[in-house]
């Protein structure tokens, strides 16, 4: 009986494997992205263009290890240690995670002012270039170095579909992949109704934005409770550092069982935490 379930988990494994191996590479969902190109993207999201996915992993294995080497220093746990290199190493990942949705908050807030001032352009008689390139001057001031950069781009080419998917890029961001592609219909079709849909998404986003907020900070004090029971059984462990003869008990068996077992619930009930209070987000579904 052993030996067929041993045969049957190693089939299906073949199986998992052989699925994510040959399937398809056609489509760009970020499921079929490699791990560099996910973080990679993670970090233009977020603002950093000039750090790479090889630069963050560096600095985190740099930050764990400097983590390690103090806790070390003043706890004389290796256990403990251990437990809060871990924890730095996840450190800086957390805080790009941050500002990348900060960012999107802000992003999320301010496209339907520039909509507005793309179709007030559109409406004064404006090509559709001149006015993508005027909010490099007018638009709301997160945007504007990514359409003077599209403003630079399609002065110096003239080609406005390949300055339309350098501006994608520059933005990544779901509502503007939106954007961009209406301007690529409209420029390539043709078409009078190019205003009234970009009023119409600038009241869709707008709702959007509002219904949002609404549910953020409704769900705000309930996560904040929660990292903070995360978080407040290694509070107290790092106020025991200041008695290193009672964290000697950690480093036995036992003792880096229970941190072993503390730390895999604590990461289970954030995550689970995380995944019930995550709001619907859109996804980059028009690069």
């Amino acid at each position: 009986m052993g030996a067929l379930l041993g045969f049957l988990l190693g089939l299906g494994l073949l199986l998992i494997w052989q699925h994510n191996a040959f399937k398809p590479r056609g489509g760009r969902d970020r499921q079929s992205l490699g791990w560099a190109t996910r973080r990679g993207e993670l970090l233009h999201q977020a603002g950093l263009t000039g750090v790479s996915s090889w630069q963050l992993l560096g600095l985190q294995c740099g930050f764990a290890l400097a983590t390690g080497i103090a806790a070390l220093t003043v706890t004389d746990s290796i256990s403990v240690a251990a437990c809060f290199a871990a924890f730095a190493f996840a450190a800086p990942m957390a805080l790009v995670r941050r500002l990348r949705r900060t960012r999107m908050v802000d992003l999320r807030e301010v496209w339907p002012e520039a909509i507005d001032n793309l179709a007030s352009g559109v409406r004064a008689g404006l090509s559709l270039p001149e006015a993508v390139a005027a909010l490099g001057e007018r638009g709301p001031e997160q945007l504007r170095p990514a359409f003077s950069r599209f403003g630079t781009d399609y002065r110096a080419s003239g080609r406005f579909i390949e300055c339309l998917d350098r501006l994608k890029d520059t933005l990544a961001d779901p509502v503007g992949d939106r954007v961009c592609e209406t301007f690529r219909v409209a420029r390539e079709v043709g078409g009078s109704e190019l205003g009234v849909v970009l009023r119409t998404l600038s009241a869709f986003l707008r709702e959007d934005a509002r219904t949002r907020g609404e549910l953020e900070s409704r769900q705000s004090w309930t996560v904040n409770a929660a990292r903070l029971a995360v978080a407040s059984p290694w509070l107290i462990l790092l106020l025991l550092a200041t008695q290193a003869t009672s964290l000697q008990a950690f480093d036995s068996p036992a003792g880096v069982t229970l941190l072993g077992t503390g730390a895999a619930t604590c990461l289970v009930a954030y995550q689970l935490m995380l995944r019930i209070g995550r709001l619907p987000a859109e996804r980059r579904v028009l690069r």
